[in-house]
């Protein structure tokens, strides 16, 4: 399994300070992705996650500001599992508006988008001229309660929806992994697409 190791912090004072996991792919497309950090840093509360992604105008489907619309634009996720069964593991797709769809699912693609996180994300977006950044925090104890916090390690999928237009297709998402899944299609919803945060 991938790792990153992720450490304590008590002064913390800009995510310019923090370890980034930098080597995202296309792992289904034969050519670059746009560039993706991903940073974290836990205290004693709360596990504290930073994207930034890079790309002019990202794009966010707005019509009813349902969170299900998070499924047609822009976004970044991710998902925690228990154990190599996924049975069951839950799910944060998250836009550059500060949108966040949140559900619960099961092996294989079973999903309930009607579960919500347990508690606030916090989420700050700020979108620029070539990126945007996206930020939150995760309840430690949430964590441990929903069993994918086990001593100090987190069973974690790392992903970016890079939307290249707003037509509710497919096609329209180009699948960005922090891991391989080693899929003959896109697919993060398989235990192969986890990795694993290391608390130091």
């Amino acid at each position: 399994m991938k790792k990153w190791e992720v450490y304590k912090k008590t002064n913390f004072k800009s995510w310019e300070n923090i370890d980034s996991i930098e080597d995202f792919s296309y792992p289904w497309l034969d050519e670059n992705p746009p560039k993706t950090l991903f940073r974290a840093f836990y205290d004693d509360l709360f596990l504290y996650f930073h994207f930034t992604a890079f790309g002019k105008d990202p794009k966010i489907y707005v019509e009813t500001n349902n969170k299900l619309e998070v499924r047609f634009s822009e976004r970044v996720e991710l998902f925690f599992r228990r154990d190599e069964d996924m049975r069951p593991y839950y799910c944060l797709e998250m836009d550059p508006n500060g949108r966040v769809l949140d559900y619960k699912a099961c092996m294989y693609r079973k999903f309930d988008r009607n579960w919500t996180w347990p508690d606030p994300l916090d989420i700050k977006t700020i979108i620029y001229k070539d990126k945007y950044t996206l930020e939150g925090k995760i309840c430690l104890k949430t964590l441990r309660d929903l069993g994918v916090l086990k001593t100090n390690m987190i069973e974690i999928g790392v992903y970016r929806g890079h939307c290249t237009k707003l037509d509710k297709k497919d096609d329209s998402i180009k699948w960005i992994s922090w891991v391989d899944s080693k899929t003959r299609t896109p697919d993060f919803h398989v235990p192969s697409s986890f990795g694993g945060l290391i608390l130091k």
